[in-house]
This record gives C-alpha cells, sequence and structure tokens, in this order.
C-alpha cells in the first residue's frame, strides 16, 4: 500500500528547513508548554496543514489549554 501523504521534504526542501528552525526556536524558547502549542498551532494554520492543526491542538488541550484560547486562535 503506497501512502498518499505528500513527501514534503521531497516537495519542498528549503519550506521544510525553515519549518525545522521555527520548531527548534519554539521548543529551546521560555515560552510556557501551552503557549509553545499555540504558536505550532497558528503556523500549521498558516500552512494550511490541518492534520499538524489537529495534532497541536490536541497537544495543547492536553496541557490545559483552554478552549476559549483555541477558538480565539484564527483570530
Amino acid at each position: 500500500m503506497t501512502s498518499k501523504r505528500l513527501n514534503y521534504y521531497a516537495a519542498a526542501p528549503q519550506a521544510m528547513k525553515a519549518m525545522m528552525g521555527l520548531e527548534k526556536a519554539i521548543s529551546e524558547s521560555v515560552l510556557p508548554l501551552s503557549l509553545r502549542e499555540l504558536v505550532r498551532i497558528r503556523a500549521s494554520q498558516i500552512n494550511g496543514c490541518a492534520y499538524c492543526v489537529d495534532m497541536h491542538t490536541t497537544d495543547a488541550a492536553n496541557q490545559g489549554e483552554t478552549l476559549r484560547r483555541l477558538a480565539a486562535l484564527s483570530t
């Protein structure tokens, strides 16, 4: 069975390099964990990646982020 997901590393290596740079900066920041997830969600919204938005939203909720802040993030 072949994967239907796009291989982003092959399709856009420079973009993925930039994304990994963003992830490194977020991971090393002094921001609270829940706020780091909000940054990841917003980046995923901008990139149009529904899979990543879902993943980071779940992570943020698991870290105690409120539904109100999650809902307001898109604005």
